[in-house]
C-alpha cells in the first residue's frame, strides 16, 4: 500500500490533516504547537484514493540528545519509509526560517514531495501562499485541513506525483478477520473450535508514566518506533504498531502514562488520558506495565481495578527486573502484595521482564496469549449446571426472613468476558458474598483465573402473573 508522510513544522495543522484523512480524530489537536511526539499511522481515504497516512511530530532545529532532536530522528525516519511526503506550510502566519531549513532537508532526501499550503481559507494568506514559491518544492496546493476545502486538488496533485496505477495495483488483504460458525459442542460438552490462535491479538499497553511502556514497545518490535528518553509522560497520543509473533499478527497500543485523575489539570492530558482509556475499551488484552522498583502504588491499583470493570484480559508486567539484586525474595513479595491487593483478578498472569534488555517477553507474549484463551472460554450448560447443583447443595444462598431462595440453572450467554445468567425465584435476596462465592467456584472449577467474570441475575416471568381467578 502507499505511504504518505505529512510534515512540517510545528503547530501548522499536520494533525487536523491527518484526522480529515483518516475520517476520524485519532491524533490529538490542540493550539499549542509540539503536540504531536510519536509518528501515529492510519488508514485513509481521500476521494477514490486509499492509502496508510503517517502523521509526524513537528520539525524543529535541536540537538540530537534532546527530547525535541529524538522526535525530529522519528520524522526523518518517517520520511524515508514513506512513498510520497506532504510538506504542509501555514499560508496564514507566512514562510519561516524553519519551513526553509526543512524544505532543503526535503529536497536532499530526493524523494516526490507535495507543498501543501494549509490554512488558505484565512483573510490574508494570500502573502504566505506566494511566498511558499520560495521554497523551491513546485507549486503549492492550498487547502484548509480544519474546514476540508482543496481536498479534490490536493487528491489530484498525488495523482500526479505518483500515477494513478500506483493506487489500482495492489493486492488489498482482508481487513476483517473471518467470523466463524456458532460454537458446537461434542459428546463430552467441551466446544469444539472455540478458540483459534491464529486471529489477529489486540495488545494494549498501559501503566503510570516512565513505567517502560514505550521502551517495551520498541524492544518487541525490535527498532525505535516509540519515542523514549528519562523524561516522563512523553507519549501522548495511543500509538498502534503491527507486528507478528510466532506467526500470529500482533497489533499492540502503546498509551500515555496515567496519573491520579486529581494530578490531571492540564486540557492537552486530559486528552491524553482519553485517549488511552478509549485504546482500552477497544482492545482484547490488556498488558499493565508495573516499575517493579515502586509497584502497586495506588494509581496502578486503580488501572487494574478500571480493566476489570471493562472487561478487558488483564495480564501484569513487572518491569526493569534487570535493577533488582535479590529477585527470590521480591518474588515472594510481589506474588503476596498481587494477591492481596488485587482479588478481584485473582490468578491472573504476572511476568517479570527488562524492558531495555528484553528479558521475558517471550514468556510475557506467552502469558498473553494464554490469558486471551480464557477469556474467549465457553462452557456448555450441562456442566454449568452440574456444577450449580453441587455447589448449591454444599452451601445454599440463606434465606431471607424465612423465606428459602430458589437457584434454578445457569447458563453462559458471551464470552470476552465470560458472562453467566443465573436463574433465581428472588434475585434481589442473593447478595454480593453470595454472587463471589459462586464466581469464585466457576474460576476454579472451569480454569477461569485472572480475568474479569460477569454474573447476571435473573428472574423467570410468571405467565398467570397479574391474572385474577374469575368466580361464577
Amino acid at each position: 500500500m502507499v505511504t504518505i508522510a505529512i510534515i512540517g513544522r510545528p503547530n501548522v495543522g499536520k494533525s487536523t490533516l491527518f484526522n480529515r484523512l483518516v475520517g476520524r480524530k485519532l491524533a490529538l489537536v490542540d493550539d499549542r504547537p509540539g503536540v504531536t511526539r510519536d509518528r501515529r499511522e492510519g488508514e485513509a481515504s481521500l476521494q477514490d484514493l486509499e492509502f496508510r497516512v503517517i502523521d509526524t511530530a513537528g520539525l524543529e532545529e535541536a540537538a540530537a540528545d534532546s527530547l525535541e532532536g529524538r522526535m525530529r530522528a522519528q520524522t526523518e525516519r518517517a520520511i524515508d519509509d514513506a512513498d510520497l511526503s506532504l510538506f504542509m506550510v501555514d499560508a496564514k502566519s507566512g514562510m519561516t526560517p524553519q519551513d526553509e531549513v526543512f524544505g532543503e532537508l526535503l529536497r536532499r532526501r530526493g524523494k516526490p514531495v507535495i507543498l501543501v499550503a494549509n490554512k488558505s481559507e484565512a483573510r490574508g494568506s494570500d502573502s504566505g501562499f506566494y511566498d511558499s514559491y520560495s521554497l523551491g518544492l513546485g507549486d503549492p496546493c492550498p487547502i484548509s485541513a480544519e474546514h476540508g476545502e482543496g481536498m479534490a486538488e490536493l487528491r489530484d496533485a498525488i495523482v500526479e506525483k505518483l500515477g494513478l496505477k500506483t493506487f489500482y495495483d495492489l493486492d488489498e488483504e482482508d481487513a476483517e478477520p473471518s467470523v466463524g460458525d456458532a460454537v458446537e459442542f461434542d459428546e463430552n460438552g467441551e466446544p469444539i473450535g472455540s478458540y483459534d490462535d491464529t486471529k489477529p491479538l489486540n495488545i494494549c499497553i498501559v501503566g503510570r508514566p516512565n513505567a517502560g511502556k514505550s521502551t517495551l514497545v520498541n524492544q518487541f518490535l525490535g527498532q525505535d518506533r516509540m519515542l523514549t528518553g528519562p523524561e516522563a509522560g512523553i507519549t501522548r497520543d495511543s500509538i498502534s504498531v503491527e507486528w507478528e509473533w510466532r506467526g500470529r499478527k500482533i497489533k499492540m497500543f502503546d498509551t500515555a502514562g496515567l496519573r491520579r485523575r486529581a494530578r490531571v489539570q492540564e486540557k492537552l492530558e486530559k486528552l491524553s488520558v482519553a485517549d488511552a482509556l478509549r485504546a482500552i475499551k477497544y482492545a482484547e488484552v490488556v498488558v499493565v506495565v508495573l516499575d517493579v522498583t515502586i509497584p502497586f502504588e495506588k494509581q496502578d491499583l486503580s488501572i487494574a481495578d478500571l480493566i476489570a470493570r471493562e472487561g478487558r484480559a488483564p495480564v501484569l508486567a513487572f518491569n526493569k527486573w534487570d535493577l533488582v539484586e535479590d529477585r527470590q525474595a521480591l518474588l515472594a513479595e510481589l506474588r503476596e502484595k498481587t494477591d492481596r491487593l488485587l482479588p478481584q483478578m485473582r490468578g491472573v498472569k504476572a511476568v517479570t521482564i527488562s524492558g531495555e534488555t528484553g528479558d521475558g517477553l517471550d514468556r510475557l507474549m506467552k502469558a498473553v496469549t494464554e490469558t486471551h484463551e480464557i477469556w474467549n472460554k465457553r462452557i456448555s450448560t450441562a456442566k454449568l449446571n452440574q456444577w450449580l447443583e453441587r455447589t448449591v447443595a454444599h452451601h445454599p444462598p440463606p434465606a431471607v426472613a424465612g423465606r428459602r431462595v430458589n437457584i434454578k440453572y445457569m447458563t453462559q450467554i458471551k464470552t470476552r468476558p465470560p458472562t453467566f445468567v443465573l436463574s433465581t425465584s428472588r434475585p434481589d435476596a442473593i447478595g454480593t458474598a453470595y454472587q463471589r462465592y459462586l464466581i469464585n467456584g466457576l474460576r476454579d472449577q472451569f480454569g477461569l483465573t485472572g480475568i474479569p467474570i460477569r454474573l447476571i441475575l435473573k428472574t423467570s416471568e410468571n405467565p398467570f402473573a397479574g391474572r385474577r381467578k374469575k368466580y361464577t
